[in-house]
Formats: C-alpha cells, structure tokens, sequence
C-alpha cells in the first residue's frame, strides 16, 4: 500500500521492519516551547480553590466550561474558570467575556499565569501531546480531551505519558464514560475470576456525522491569519500548508489533524475495556477502514480492528459514522457496550445491572450485579478536580491508560493504511510492522 508524503514523514520502513517514530521530536518539542531538563514549577494553589484554564476554545471547550460553571454555581467544587486561550482570537475573547476571564492567544502565556492551577486542553489533536508536556512542566495539572495524541505521533504519546508521571501532577482523559460506576463494578469481577481466564471481548461505536458544516460549522469564513488567528500555531508539527479556513474550522476532517473513528470515538469504548482486563500495550493489531460515506473527508468514516493481548485475549472494536445503531447492548448514544467473555462465563450490561452468564458446562450460576450509577460529565471532572486537591493521580483516566489505549488506536491506523499487521516489541517499547 501507498503512503501519503505526511505518513512517510512520521513512518521510517524497511523491507521486514516497520517502526514509528516522530520525526526529530526534540527539535519539534524546542519548537512547542518544550525545553529538556527543566523541572516542574511547584504547584500554585495557595488558597481553597482551583484556577482553570482553558486552551482551546471551541464547541468541545464550551461543553468544559458550562460544566465547570456549574460545579461552581452549584458549590459542588471550588473551582473558577481563570483564563481562556485560542489561536482564534474572537472565539477566545467571547469565553472569556462570558466567564469574566482573561484572554491570551499563546497557551504558553496562559500556563504562566499563576492563576492557573489546572488547565483543560481541547485544540486538535496533533497539538495534544505538546501541551499536555508544556503543562505538567509548568507545575498545572491536565484534564486533555481524548485522543491523548495524534494517530501519528505514538513517540509523542510515550514523552507525554512519561512527563506526567515524572511531574507528579494529576491528569485526565477526556473518556468521560470512564465514569460510568458498570467498568468499575465488572472490572473487579474480572479481577475477582468471576469470569475466569477473559479470551474474547466486544465493543464499539457507531454515529451518524460527516465532520463537514453540519458537525464543525465555520463561524467566518472570511476569517484569515494575522494577529487574531496564529495559523502556524494551529499547524504544530503538521505538514506546513497554505491557510484554508476549512481546514481550521473543521479539522476533524482532514488527516493531518485526526484520524476518524479509530482516535475521535473509539477511545470512549477501548478505555473501558482495557482497564476492565488490566491489560496493556497490545501484542499485535490489525485493522480495515476507509472512507464510505463521505467523500469530502480525508479520514476514515468506517473502521474495525482486531486488538490481540499477550494476556491471550481478543477486542474487536467495531465502528462507522455513517449510521447510528448500534445494535443490542447499548449504553450511552452510539456506544456499544461491551460482550465480555471468559472460560467461565460471560459479562454483559443491561440497564443498572451488570450480567453474568456462565458458560456452557460451567457450574457457576447466572447472576446480576448492581451498578451504582451512570456515566456522568459532571461526575468525571469532579473526580478529577477531587484528585487535584489530594495529589491523588489515580483519575477515572490517567495518562498512562490513555498511553496504553492511544497507543493500540495507532497501531490499528497504521494497520489500516499499510494493509499489514502491526506488532508492538515490548523490550524497546516501539510499534513495527512485520511483512510490509
């Protein structure tokens, strides 16, 4: 299979050996502002409550804020939005007049704001990994909308994730389902054997939406660069091109921003799973996809993998976005919810209850399992706010799940675009591929 110039620029293939890396990352970290060798800042918060500051914001930004403007209004948290960052300088002006904010067009300058004590960070993918390291360095803790990275950028995720733990600070990934108390309640009846040795699981996602005006309007389409939009700041590391406004407004689209299905939706149904299983990083992974609905869009619509664990167990994540049913065992919009299966039995979820269903020959007895409540966004910050307080990194989807996850969702890309299996080598943590 053929590579585009900006997969060959992140992909460095031999004849038998596949191995992704990002191209020159020290000089791209120098570029984001990330400099090697400097230590966190000590975290500021010297009163009872927490600062937040958004970088990025857009629709997915504006759902944050309503959020965090309810826990506060609600004196659920103590928490106040503090500042507000965006390459677009109208779209960062309005949220910050509405939250009595300040405004910056550089995040860099938001993050030494000592008003800050945490940042959330919802700008396109390829940006993610970068700040994530720019944040946790200036001493803030991160709650990063999923993907952890972009589908190219699997060196990045390993920087990212190792930056995080060496700061000490608090993350979250935006996989607000992991909130959900059924993952919790099943992933301690895996653990406990209820099921026994887990061979097969499950799960997917499925929605209608093409990303085109109808999912990421463009609010000015006579908007261009100058000192109220940073087009090179929007760009990153991405292949450097001329400005296109659809490009800017509806990012999702195009591959050099996202990836489709595999890294926008599937990190919302592959997180539960892993963390149920207690598996990491996948032995191998394998991958088809394409574009079958929307032909205006670079990135896939359609995408399905196969996860292979060395723990022996299989995930089918099953997905489109080119219909809206996801069949039976739903739970949430779109979202398949998974078909757990063991040598014993079988976990499935049926409204406040998980279920568990022996297998044949098996003596266990069916039975069913309170959940203690729903998948809930409020829930899923307040956690992670909770953490923030404590010092407690143990979020509902800290950095090194969403390393793990991010990392299969990568492999499955690449799978998808090569047309061959990819393998992930443990010893020199690296993704190949094998008979390219």
């Amino acid at each position: 299979m053929r590579t585009s110039p900006s997969q060959t620029s992140a992909i460095e293939c031999s004849r038998r050996r596949f191995v992704i890396n990002a191209a020159s990352l020290s000089a791209a970290l120098g570029a984001a502002g990330v400099h090697a060798g400097v230590a966190p800042a000590p975290t500021t918060s010297p009163t009872s409550r927490l600062g937040v500051g958004f970088i990025g914001a857009g629709s997915r930004a504006g759902a944050h804020m309503t959020v965090i403007n309810w826990l506060r209004t609600q004196a659920k948290a103590a928490v106040d939005i503090v500042a507000v960052c965006d390459a677009w300088r109208p779209r960062a002006q309005a949220a910050a007049t509405n939250f009595h904010a300040k405004a910056f067009m550089d995040y860099r300058e938001l993050l030494a704001d000592p008003a800050v004590d945490v940042v959330c960070i919802s700008t396109p993918d390829h940006l993610h990994g970068y700040q994530i390291i720019d944040a946790v360095r200036a001493g803030k803790h991160v709650y990063c909308e999923k993907p952890f990275t972009h589908w190219r950028q699997f060196e990045l995720a390993k920087k990212a994730a190792q930056e995080v733990a060496k700061s000490g600070r608090v993350f979250q990934l935006g996989t607000q389902g992991m909130s959900d108390g059924a993952w919790h309640v099943a992933r301690k009846l895996i653990a406990d054997g209820l099921i026994g040795q887990p061979i097969h699981v499950e799960c997917g996602y499925f929605r209608v939406g093409d990303w085109g005006e109808r999912g990421m309007p463009i609010p000015d389409r006579n908007a261009r660069p100058g000192p109220d939009l940073n087009w090179e700041a929007f760009l990153g590391d991405a292949p450097k091109r001329d400005f296109d406004v659809s490009r800017f407004f509806r990012w999702r689209m195009y591959e050099d921003y996202a990836g489709g299905p595999v890294t926008d939706l599937f990190p919302h149904t592959l997180t539960p799973v892993v963390s149920m299983l207690g598996v990491s990083f996948p032995a191998r992974v394998a991958a088809i996809g394409g574009i079958y609905r929307y032909p205006e869009r670079e990135v896939p619509d359609t995408f399905n993998m196969l996860i292979e664990y060395p723990e022996k167990v299989v995930v089918a994540v099953l997905g489109t976005q080119g219909n809206n049913d996801p069949g039976a065992n739903v739970r949430g919009s779109g979202h398949r919810c998974p078909v757990i299966r063991g040598w014993e039995g079988s976990l499935t979820f049926a409204g406040k209850e998980v279920v568990f269903t022996p297998a044949a020959g098996s003596k266990s007895t069916p039975q069913r399992f309170a959940i203690p409540h729903g998948e809930d966004f409020s829930r899923h910050w307040e956690n992670f706010l909770d953490c923030c307080r404590r010092g407690n990194t143990n979020t509902y989807s800290p950095a090194q799940l969403a390393y793990h996850v991010q990392t299969a969702l990568i492999m499955g890309m690449i799978s998808s675009r090569t047309g061959a299996i990819t393998a992930f080598d443990t010893a020199r943590e690296e993704i190949v591929v094998r008979g390219a």
